[in-house]
């Protein structure tokens, strides 16, 4: 029986993006763990344990240099015994700006000046610095809106044990007006169909509604165009695996995020778990406005803790 691959995670980001919360519920699943190590004795610190292990690295790090943490990454991705895997925080500017003054706590890059903008220069000069470890994170998580409890669960689906290997796939429903999620690799557009919003009886309701859903496949084109994501999906998500990409995030968003990319999504998410997939869900414009709870079990009531914690 060929022994499994020791999972090794770095875990960088955007500071008081939530990389210390990532590393806590790393550490609950059985990782060891250490924060900002400096980045001459990481690959050492790897070495050859058994225990999976976590990293923290950011700009606070001793030595630290974008180009050489990417250097050491790639020797440690010739490992044939461990599994690597780049974790990349980040948040909008306002909430980054909002937990650093709740907190009161000083930027670590933030010059002299009045707290907003020695904050806001400080994030300027942190994403210049980690740039090229964004664009080369394996998994890239947006907290700005994003629970404590949604963010554990994320990490959990992921990184837990008995999580199964291969290519894990995030589905996520969201609203054009509020942006794109910055984690999506894919995005669909399905603003093309029929809106239920302009039904005043189907306009409260949600694309997890069966009304709702009866409305939408009622759209002439909807079934060519669920075919046609469906081919679409099963030849792309094989080839990414084989590539050996570890997570891709494939958003559909349509105007209001709560009726046709809400359906399009629990659609895809069942279709890709029966195709056997493993998939998250999860319904952005919904949590926003304190929505029901997603198929994927995680909870979106109102007053649910928000990630605030400035790490």
């Amino acid at each position: 029986m060929t022994k499994a691959a020791r999972e090794i995670v770095l875990v960088t980001g955007l500071s008081g993006a939530g990389k210390a919360s990532i590393l806590r519920v790393l550490e609950d699943l059985g990782f060891e763990t250490v924060d900002n190590p400096p980045i001459a004795i990481l690959e050492s610190l790897v070495g050859d344990g058994v225990l999976p292990l976590a990293a923290g690295i950011d700009a606070r790090t001793r030595d630290f240099d974008a180009a050489a943490v990417l250097r050491v990454l790639e020797r440690l991705r010739l490992r044939s015994d461990i599994n690597v895997s780049l974790i990349f925080a980040t948040a909008e500017d306002e909430a980054l700006l909002r937990r650093y003054t709740e907190s009161r706590r000083r930027h670590p890059l933030a010059p002299g000046g009045p707290m907003g903008s020695r904050v806001l220069d400080g994030i300027a000069r942190e994403k210049a610095l980690l740039e090229a470890l964004r664009d080369t994170a394996d998994l890239m998580i947006d907290t700005s809106e994003l629970p404590l409890a949604d963010l554990r669960r994320m990490i959990e689906g992921r990184f837990a044990p008995d999580a199964a290997a291969g290519l894990a796939v995030s589905v996520l429903s969201f609203a054009y007006p509020k942006g794109l999620p910055r984690e999506a690799d894919l995005v669909f557009d399905v603003r093309f169909l029929r809106n239920p919003h302009y039904d005043p009886m189907l306009r409260p309701m949600t694309g997890q509604a069966a009304p709702v859903a009866a409305f939408i496949d009622a759209d002439p084109d909807f079934s060519a165009f669920w075919q046609r994501l469906r081919d679409f999906l099963e030849l792309l998500l094989p080839r990414y695996a084989a590539e050996g990409k570890k997570y891709f995030t494939i958003a559909v968003g349509c105007t209001g995020g709560k009726h046709r990319s809400v359906l399009v999504a629990e659609r895809l998410a069942g279709h890709l778990r029966e195709a056997g997939w493993r998939v998250d869900l999860a319904h952005r414009e919904l949590k926003l406005a304190g929505g029901q709870a997603s198929p994927s079990g995680a909870s979106t009531a109102p007053g649910q803790e928000a990630l605030s914690q400035a790490s």
